[in-house]
């Protein structure tokens, strides 16, 4: 039997090797790149200094970081420097043991600014090396493009191809042999970095995860500072106080949650609900249980696409029916919503005092467009580099998203198959969540993991024909569902427990793939 002292004795030399092993990365020469540490990080010591993702209003609900659960790991500290106002910082996270082979890069949220280390946590707990970016600057708003525009540039996109070529690079001398497979994983400005990357750099990864991708962020902007405008401007009429929102949505759930023939608290499609605010209008007096005419008004607005003034033209669609307790981060003020008013004062209009009332939806969305389309967008279709390689994309949408309408995703989806051949278009899937808010958190199970089914696509060819999505409530799983591949729907079988994924399959859509989710 080994004693315990002896067993200390032999993994001394053990560990004073992996911690070698480690350190001597930060003499390692990468361009434009200073390494500026290089540790080994034993179980359950990582610093608790460390912070995940801000809170910001783009990614709610993150919830308390536990870096106690990682195990041994190399813990990488760099900063890049490409351009010459560039100050790139990332981190690269390698399991001392059990590495799978294979390097995992993690999104942002909103306007950056920090590097997403609670989003690195979960794969290396399940073997993966993992790296993320600060995309070149500290804080949460979007004052460091004032005036800089290689810094913009990083944060649009050269930021995360930096981060990916250089984690690889590292990855590859500390455990003397490349990645074998590269993945992303992202929500929100993770979901439109996910969609640049495929665009302009479709090697530097083989599968792809985009969660509610603000691709198109000069008219996501210009939707989400047009609906507060006309909730809070001038004396605020339109503007629902805190006590209508629930009150709004039993109403929605009321008219639209059995259409599926589940009535779950969770509006399945929302393509199929039709509901009219009006019901809800108050007939003698403003009350806690109806609305007013000017709130009526309101609620019909955020049911309807953003269009251009003078053409009609949809600027962005309308936000879906069953997300409207996400509604008071757009119209229930005080301001509008704050991510969209930074790009227009500090981006658009370069003033920070710029006065959101003067706000023009169809003239500052072109002189948006005008000056920020190419850098700060996503929306390029033309995915055929990404797909010749061998690159999977893995779209997927909260129904219930209340500061990015799914419709959204659902279009530009819809434009990537329009651009690949019939033959050439199974690359790419996209799973619409039912009851799933802004890339997590809502009534309905929004809990599944993409990057298994991305492993499955581009390892073994599988496609997934569902993902098998969680609810937990109090660490235990009360409800399961299939999420289908867009435009299948899950359907119950009419037997079992409406809890139970197993009970449930995908189906054709009887709607038209091209209906929206809202009026």
């Amino acid at each position: 039997m080994t004693h315990p002292e002896s067993l200390f004795i032999l993994l001394v030399p053990a560990l004073a090797a992996a911690a070698e092993q480690c350190n001597s990365l930060a003499g390692l020469k990468l361009p434009d790149t200073t390494i500026t540490a290089a540790e080994r990080i034993a179980v359950g010591e990582m610093p608790q200094t460390l912070s995940g993702l801000p809170p910001s209003q783009f990614l709610r609900q993150t919830a308390p970081s536990d870096f106690s659960r990682l195990p041994a790991l190399c813990r990488i500290t760099a900063v890049i420097k490409p351009a010459a106002d560039s100050e790139i910082k990332i981190e690269i996270w390698m399991p001392e043991v059990r590495w799978n082979g294979k390097f995992v890069g993690v999104g942002n949220g909103g306007w950056a600014g920090q590097i997403s280390r609670a989003g690195m946590i979960e794969p290396l707990l399940e073997g993966y090396s993992a790296a993320s970016t600060d995309t070149g600057h500290e804080g949460a708003g979007a004052t460091f493009a004032v005036g800089h525009q290689e810094k913009l540039i990083d944060y649009s996109y050269r930021a995360v191809h930096e981060m990916t070529v250089k984690a690889k690079a590292v990855i590859g001398h500390y455990y003397g042999k490349d990645p074998r497979f590269s993945y992303w994983t992202g929500c929100s400005l993770g979901g439109q970095q996910a969609l640049k990357e495929a665009q302009l750099y479709p090697s530097d990864y083989d599968g792809i995860s985009a969660g509610c991708a603000t691709y198109n962020r000069t008219h996501l902007h210009a939707w989400q500072l047009h609906v507060g405008k006309e909730a809070l401007h001038e004396d605020k009429a339109k503007s629902l106080p805190q006590n209508k929102y629930a009150m709004l949505h039993r109403a929605v759930l009321g008219a639209c949650d059995a259409l599926d023939g589940v009535k779950d608290g969770i509006v399945n499609d929302p393509r199929r609900c039709k509901f009219d605010p009006e019901v809800l209008q108050c007939r003698d007096g403003d009350r806690p249980d109806c609305l007013t005419n000017a709130q009526v008004e309101m609620v019909r607005q955020m049911y309807a696409p953003a269009v251009q003034s003078q053409t009609g033209k949809i600027i962005y669609p309308a936000a879906a029916y069953g997300s409207e307790l996400g509604w008071t981060s757009l119209i229930g003020g005080p301001e509008p919503f704050a991510l969209a008013v930074d790009m227009f004062k500090y981006l658009v209009h370069q003033d920070p005092n710029w006065d959101w009332r003067t706000f023009d939806l169809t003239l500052d969305t072109e002189l948006a467009d005008r000056q920020y389309k190419d850098n700060l967008n996503a929306e390029n279709a033309d995915l055929g580099a990404f797909r010749t390689r061998g690159g999977k994309l893995l779209l997927w949408h909260g129904w219930s998203d209340p500061v990015v309408p799914p419709q959204a995703t659902i279009d530009y989806y819809q434009r990537v198959m329009a651009s690949a051949s019939e033959k050439k278009s199974d690359f790419v899937r996209l799973f619409l969540v039912p009851g799933m808010s802004h890339c997590r958190g809502g009534s309905g199970p929004n809990q599944f993991n993409t990057i298994t089914a991305l492993e499955r696509w581009v390892e073994s060819g599988i496609a997934p024909d569902q993902i098998i999505a969680y609810h937990v409530t109090d660490n235990h799983v009360d409800m399961t569902r299939p999420l289908c591949p867009y435009p299948q729907v899950a359907r119950w079988s009419g037997i079992g427990s409406t809890n139970d994924a197993a009970n449930f399959a995908c189906r054709p859509s009887d709607l038209p793939s091209t209906g929206t989710a809202g009026k």
